[in-house]
């Protein structure tokens, strides 16, 4: 099913290749699949046409540390918290910083 959603996905991307929502729910869909890589190739692509996309930078981060590459993650984090006003989404701010506190030693 996740190669057909994939698939699915792609096609809308080449009639749209500046949709967030797309380029994010095709980020999600590696990050399934444990393509970590593409994973990260797609949510900086959703960074790079929204960068206050909170979800974005916070799965970006998780994909990162589910490679092994914490230090990379907690970068994710730091900056997202940096540059993301808190009042401009206070819950994904608050999950935000609670995450980075999860795996900052």
């Amino acid at each position: 099913m996740t190669n057909e959603r994939i698939e699915k996905l792609l096609r809308l991307l080449r009639a749209e290749p500046g949709d967030a929502f797309c380029l994010y729910a095709l980020a999600q869909e590696y990050a399934k699949t444990g393509e970590h890589d593409r994973a990260l190739e797609f949510f900086d692509r959703v960074l790079a046409v929204e960068p206050g996309h909170a979800y974005a930078h916070f799965h970006k981060a998780r994909t990162l540390e589910a490679a092994g590459r914490i230090k990379e993650a907690r970068a994710v984090l730091l900056a997202a918290l940096a540059s993301i006003p808190p009042d401009a989404d206070p819950k994904a701010a608050r999950e935000l910083r609670e995450y980075l506190d999860a795996i900052s030693p």
